[in-house]
């Protein structure tokens, strides 16, 4: 390999190392569902907390589905207004409002549902969470 090839890899390799996923500080601070579920003899939640949680996905799940319908819907109808030569453009920023209000309702949806979820959880089994998610064991209780 040349000294110029080299120095391109390196150079490359450096910059992909040096790029980091983007902070989530929302994603850090909530749990998602599946992880509460998954950990849920870990976390040591109790009956009333597992109630909680089922009826609560339950409710979101119900909506989540209603909403995805409709968004594929107004996607759908977004796209055929595009196809149009020429496009309507009111009509399409129109139809693009249709889906991103959507979006937003599904997007705010997701982060109430994890809102209750934390709110049910202790600060010790937000604790043991956040030691999961970080990749390690959750400490036994004393």
């Amino acid at each position: 390999m040349n000294r110029c090839t080299l120095a391109a890899v390196l150079l490359i390799a450096t910059w992909l190392g040096a790029q980091q996923p983007p902070r989530d500080p929302i994603g850090e601070t909530l749990f998602p569902p599946d992880l509460v579920m998954a950990h849920q003899r870990a976390i040591g939640l109790d009956d009333a907390q597992k109630t909680f949680l089922r009826a609560e996905l339950v409710k979101a799940q119900t909506k989540f589905t209603e909403t995805q319908f409709q968004l594929q819907d107004n996607m759908e109808a977004l796209v055929n207004l595009l196809k149009q030569t020429p496009a309507d453009e009111s009509k399409a920023l129109e139809q693009l409002d249709k889906v991103l209000n959507l979006e937003r309702e599904i997007k705010r949806a997701q982060i109430g549902l994890m809102v209750r979820i934390k709110n049910k959880l202790t600060p010790e089994q937000q604790a043991k969470l956040r030691q999961i998610r970080a990749g390690g064991k959750p400490r036994p209780e004393e």
